[in-house]
């Protein structure tokens, strides 16, 4: 027995290849498609197949119209010793029923010239019915396609090779199994290229940073100090890049800290030094009702309560009026409730002749599905020029201050109002969101006194606040982390 294993391009080349080295003999004990083609392993009885290629005499050559009509048993020889003379025709004819089988497609120019030089008619014959799937006991009219005996092709195993053949070349949608199998693999494997290119980022950040530090370490430690006030990584090695080297440390650290002050914008007191109409907007919980209040006390002082009135749009809270409305009569304005932008409007002409009007909105997160309507209340309004100021807490998360921006900016934002900085450990993140946003800082409040805990803000101010609540907590970190060593004396007495 002598087994080979043929690779190639496609099924056609390998049966061909088969034929031509083991003979229509060999029996096809597996193949297998590959990525660049297929792999067929054939096996022949050595003994037989040696002398059958060794002589083929040309006297045994029949006609193509009478080879169908032979028994196997003329193939046959039963003496071991002669040569089993095999037809070119015959062998010719049992490769042509083969392709015959296969669906209806175009032939490559190859078999049509292996076809055209060996004397065989490469006309099909056979049409397949396009509704009907290929099965082994499929019927087909005498119309459709004449009756073809059996040869010794079909003996030898290529029907069931042929099947494979017609496997092979289906399209993967009809194996709803295999392609979610596949699409699982190519799901992991994302996933771990993913992950692949995480960890060369991660590792190429870390070699850069450890060249930065070996070239250049005073400014390396400035963006380390930058990162420990809570200032954003980027902002701050893009800030550093512009610190002079001819400088000492000291002279750098202040003159980085100088960049950020220039960095930041403010409003300059805006709302109590021009008037006019202010929306406070932002998330539930930051304190925007107390702005009001507070803003609305200032004002009175600077212009008179008369001329100060107060608006709130906020019908989802309970109680949300009722609060706006005490600190209305603490301070002697009036305070309104409007439902729509109809309302608002209205009310609005109504309080023309007022120096400041302050709307206080209702508190939604930024995901919530009802802040749109609320801010399109704000945008209709085309008779008075409705200036948005955003609400945010100093205690916040990062990636929620950054988060809130993005959902509010869809009104155009005057400027932002800081929160609760006397509970904030850090005022860096606040910092980066104001730069990074390009969003002027009006007030900062830190305290929930009416109306003295707010402040006009002030960036050289807010920066050295920064600065002190870093060194503190340094500070604080390193007396917890300090331990004092355990004395050893008499220890071993």
């Amino acid at each position: 027995m002598k087994i080979k294993r043929f690779f190639a391009k496609d099924m056609r080349t390998a049966l061909k290849e088969v034929k031509d080295e083991l003979g229509v003999d060999a029996v096809i004990m597996s193949n297998k498609k590959l990525a660049n083609g297929v792999e067929i392993v054939a096996a022949v009885d050595y003994d037989k197949a040696a002398p059958k290629v060794a002589a083929q005499p040309q006297r045994n050559a029949e006609p193509r119209a009478q080879a169908p009509q032979q028994s196997m048993h003329n193939f046959v020889r039963p003496e071991p010793q002669r040569a089993k003379p095999e037809p070119q025709a015959k062998v010719a004819d049992s490769l042509q029923a083969l392709l015959e089988r296969q669906s209806p497609r175009p032939r490559s120019p190859e078999l049509a010239s292996m076809f055209s030089q060996s004397g065989i008619d490469t006309t099909d014959n056979y049409q397949e019915p396009a509704a009907q799937p290929r099965t082994k006991n499929m019927f087909i009219p005498e119309s459709a396609a004449p009756v073809r005996p059996q040869t010794q092709a079909d003996s030898l195993g290529f029907d069931d090779l042929d099947r494979d053949f017609d496997d092979l070349d289906s399209p993967v949608t009809a194996r709803p199994q295999n392609k979610n199998n596949e699409s699982e693999e190519m799901t992991t494997m994302r996933e771990e290229m993913n992950a692949i290119r995480q960890l060369l980022e991660h590792q190429v950040s870390g070699l850069m940073q450890q060249d930065m530090a070996r070239r250049d370490p005073t400014r390396a430690c400035m963006v380390d100090r930058l990162v420990g006030m809570g200032i954003d990584k980027e902002v701050a090695q893009q800030m550093a890049c512009f610190v002079p080297d001819d400088v000492s440390r000291q002279q750098g650290w202040k003159a980085l800290l100088t960049m950020v002050e220039d960095q930041m914008q403010t409003t300059n007191n805006e709302i109590l030094r021009q008037g006019g109409v202010y929306a406070l907007v932002g998330p539930t919980g930051v304190g925007k009702t107390t702005t009001v209040a507070k803003l609305a006390a200032l004002g009175a002082q600077k212009y008179g309560a008369d001329k100060v009135a107060l608006i709130t749009t906020d019908t989802y809270r309970i109680g949300a009026y009722e609060q706006l409305a005490t600190y209305g009569r603490i301070i002697g304005c009036g305070v309104k409730q409007v439902k729509d932008a109809n309302e608002l409007a209205e009310v609005l002409y109504h309080l023309r002749n007022k120096r400041l009007v302050l709307i206080d909105t209702a508190g939604m997160s930024q995901r919530d599905l009802r802040l749109t309507e609320q801010l399109n209340t704000l945008m209709r309004n085309q008779r008075v020029d409705i200036r948005s100021y955003l609400v945010l807490s100093a205690t916040a998360q990062i990636n929620v201050l950054q988060e809130t921006v993005r959902h509010f900016k869809k009104v155009q934002l005057s400027g932002c109002i800081f929160t609760k900085l006397d509970e904030s450990l850090s005022l860096g993140e606040i910092i980066s969101i104001a730069i990074q946003n390009r969003l002027p800082i009006g007030y900062l409040t830190n305290g929930q006194r009416v109306p003295e805990d707010i402040r006009v803000a002030n960036a050289e101010k807010l920066v050295k606040k920064a600065e002190q609540l870093y060194l503190k907590r340094t500070k604080a970190q390193h007396s917890r982390h300090q331990a004092v060593a355990p004395s050893t004396v008499g220890m071993y007495d």
